[in-house]
């Protein structure tokens, strides 16, 4: 029987408003019980190895305060977070009777906002414990007891009896119904966490068990996150309620397809209605548990440019009778793949957009894995779009689901990974509790317009079964699409062949990557140029990078490179889509866009911005591909000012420029002079045979241009040339090095990075002696 909740005060009844505000009046707090106000005040955090823009700004008594689940809200609720008592045990010991300790809830208890910072093994138990009061306002309902997420086997008491069943997760929310557990007055929870991380066999992503302090190395793995470290919340609900909202956007009859989920309903009916500032667009009704569909005529479609949302508001019903109601959202947007000019392309509303993202680790250096405040969750979203990037991928860990309101809101197409397991072969219970958590991720964020891709593994870590598991995501959600693997080419990957997109992983990159069957081809990782920045060091002097760069313009320099080859050579030629490393350092990473504590942007934001918008836009409008006159002989001049006399030549069978005229010798006409030929590894590309020296051509070895003979795929490579618009003439970039151009350079040709740091890569110019006239041949 249900305790009678009649003699609590109707004046602790609180009402929050919808989406994004506030999560509770300062009395909640005060009637949500737990350690005494002397007990906060004695609490405090640990000093973070470094500090955010928020690190001070986090409340002690309601951190994290805002609504946890923005497209399912109810007006009432109750945030638990604040400071518990907290303990540590051996792994198979009992609730312990002390509680010695105080731990800011929700910050795992490695970080120093927890105020524990300590390093958590295999081999401990985590114990957490509060009282709580129920607000008089909610007599009558059943009360939920809901955790964001919790890392990773959680087990909870509420007055000495367990809640339901043991939650083996660390990505995913889960709740329990603890109405028959309540006693009416003073409860309280218990709450124990077992992490083993990376020596267990459960997904963990990029955690590792290591001291909590900055320390040299660590490589591309992090601290792990033990415990909970998602908000924990209250909430009264009707006997028959709206567990889950389902919603997937037509594009193809202009209807949102919704199935309402419930629990303990039988026989109601949920009504659906879609509305925009105050009037409603469409409703409609349908059996709980069974999609329907409500219409949306003329639908305003959700882009990154416009990331319209719509209000959406269900209503369990029995008979006419409303007995539960949530508030949500949504967008009208489709994701597909579709042939566009002959190749595979990513399409978003039936078009292609090329995806500009950055690799998103949601990593911080005060909370690890929770962001100190709704602020700064949001922060890392809005420096993407600030950068003019329009894609993030979310890099094996899955966020609260208010970072995915954030990008939904701020209009950024979402590529969510599954967090992988350790390197290992998974066994087969591994495996289970792995699918078991996915689909649990999958259910709780498909409603989301930002998320259009699931990516299920990464680098072959943990890979297994990878064509049956990407079949499986498909048909559990055949609205987005599928990447089978992340960088099949790398590290022992094995490709499922499946999939809807090729996803290579190319340090510094770009690479080359080409549409495959059916598969869109895209860039998975890239970049990693990294710079150190004295003062915002998680480990001064320790950090790393793919590629280090002299200075900060160097740095800027290069990234544009990297872009503008991308934007020049690489999507004509197929590619659709690309993730730069990354948006912050990370621990001893130094490769991000900002530093890890998200004081300084390394990189000139408004020229870093334009790159990425040309690449975006030129995929919506796309130049008129640059050719060349295949099987005719051509010379190629210089011009740069001042030096439009030269011309591409060899000698010795290097390759320079000189000036060439009428009254030039035979010799040099003839070395002046190129067969066009397709090229040799792409014949969307051109190839430059010598006029003088049948099956020799201009090649770059060892950044040297040279003028030789050979066979191989190498040689091949190294001796095709694509082409990019230039003023007044043509680019030439390497087949293999996209980035990088032929250009002269004092006389010499040279194949130049821009931002590069050898001589030949000076930026003086760059522009212009990488552009190249296709002329008369001197000889024909």
């Amino acid at each position: 029987m249900r305790p009678s909740l009649s003699s609590w005060p109707r004046r602790w009844r609180r009402v929050t408003a919808l989406l994004g505000a506030p999560a509770m009046l300062c009395a909640g707090l005060l009637l949500a019980g737990g350690p005494s106000q002397a007990a906060e005040a004695a609490w405090t955090p640990k000093p973070a190895p470094m500090t955010t823009p928020w690190t001070n700004q986090v409340p002690v008594d309601k951190p994290l305060n805002e609504y946890p689940r923005p497209q399912m809200t109810r007006a009432d609720w109750l945030n638990l977070n604040g400071i518990w008592d907290f303990a540590v045990t051996g792994a198979e010991a009992g609730q312990p009777a002390e509680f010695p300790d105080r731990i800011r809830v929700p910050f795992p208890a490695e970080s120093a906002l927890s105020g524990i910072q300590r390093k958590i093994t295999q081999h401990d138990t985590l114990w957490y414990k509060r009282t709580f009061t129920v607000p008089a306002g909610w007599n009558g309902r059943q009360v939920q007891l809901n955790f964001g997420a919790s890392d990773w086997r959680t087990t909870v008491w509420v007055n000495g009896r367990q809640a339901g069943a043991v939650h083996s997760g660390g990505f995913d929310a889960f709740s329990y119904d603890i109405t028959p557990l309540l006693n009416g007055g003073t409860n309280t929870i218990v709450v124990s966490v077992f992490d083993p991380t990376e020596t267990g066999s459960q997904a963990v992503g990029k955690q590792r068990i290591r001291e909590t302090t900055p320390r040299p190395g660590g490589g591309i793995f992090y601290t792990a996150a033990s415990g909970i470290w998602q908000t924990v919340w209250l909430e009264p609900t009707a006997q028959a309620h709206v567990t889950r909202l389902d919603m997937v956007p037509d594009l193809a009859d202009n209807t949102l397809k919704v199935t309402v989920r419930g629990a303990g309903v039988s026989g109601h009916r949920a009504r659906v209605t879609v509305s925009t500032g105050g009037g409603t667009v469409g409703s409609a009704t349908g059996p709980v548990g069974t999609e329907f569909t409500v219409p949306i005529p003329n639908p305003r479609l959700w882009t990154p440019e416009d990331p319209f949302l719509y209000e959406v508001r269900t209503e369990l019903l029995t008979g006419s009778a409303v007995v539960d109601s949530v508030g949500s959202y949504t967008g009208m947007r489709s994701v597909s793949v579709g042939n566009v000019g002959g190749v595979q392309r990513l399409l978003l509303n039936g078009e292609f957009v090329f995806h500009n993202g950055t690799l998103d680790q949601g990593y911080w250096p005060d909370g690890i894995y929770t962001a100190p405040t709704d602020e700064a969750l949001r922060f890392d979203l809005q420096k993407h779009k600030d950068l003019g990037f329009n894609m993030v991928r979310k890099h094996i860990k899955v966020e609260p689901q208010r970072w995915f309101y954030w990008a939904d809101r701020l209009g950024l197409l979402v590529w969510q990974d599954m967090p992988s397991m350790d390197l290992r072969t998974p066994d087969a219970a591994a495996r289970v509790q792995w699918e078991a958590e996915y689909d649990r991720v999958i259910d709780q964020h498909r409603s989301s317009p930002s998320v259009v891709m699931w990516v299920n593994q990464n680098e072959g870590w943990g890979q297994y079964d990878q064509a049956r598991i990407a079949d499986k995501v498909k048909a559990y959600d055949p609205s987005r699409l599928v990447d089978n693997m992340s960088g099949v080419n790398c590290c022992g990957s094995v490709d499922g062949g499946n999939g809807d997109v090729i996803d290579h992983h190319v340090y510094v990159g770009p690479g080359v990557t080409r549409p495959s069957g059916n598969r869109a081809a895209v860039l998975g990782e890239f970049g990693g140029l990294g710079i150190r920045v004295p003062g915002h060091e998680w480990y001064p002097g320790g950090g790393f990078s793919y590629e280090n760069q002299p200075t900060l313009a160097h740095l800027v320099d290069r990234y544009i490179g990297l872009i503008d080859a991308m934007r020049e050579t690489q999507m004509p030629l197929g590619l659709s889509a690309s993730v730069y490393t990354e948006i912050t350092d990370v621990e001893n990473e130094v490769n991000g866009l900002l530093t890890y504590d998200r004081q300084v942007v390394k990189v000139d934001q408004a020229r870093v911005r334009a790159a990425n918008q040309a690449l975006i836009n030129a995929s919506r409008n796309p130049a008129a591909p640059v050719t060349l006159p295949t099987g005719q002989n051509r010379s190629l001049r210089v011009t740069t000012p001042g030096f439009t006399d030269r011309y591409l030549r060899h000698q010795d069978g290097l390759g320079f420029t000189e000036v060439v005229n009428s009254s030039s010798s035979a010799l040099l006409k003839n070395d002046a002079t190129w067969k066009i030929v397709p090229g040799l590894a792409d014949d969307r590309c051109y190839s430059f045979e010598s006029r003088n020296y049948p099956g020799q051509y201009l090649r770059h070895r060892d950044f040297r241009i040279h003028k030789e003979g050979g066979d191989g795929a190498l040689f091949r490579a190294d001796a095709t040339w694509c082409t990019a618009r230039g003023d007044g003439g043509v680019r030439l970039a390497s087949y293999n090095f996209p980035d990088q151009y032929l250009r002269h350079y004092r006389s010499e040709l040279w194949l130049a990075t821009p931002g590069g740091a050898h001589a030949w890569d000076n930026p003086e110019r760059f522009r212009e002696d990488t552009v190249w006239a296709v002329e008369s041949p001197w000889a024909p």
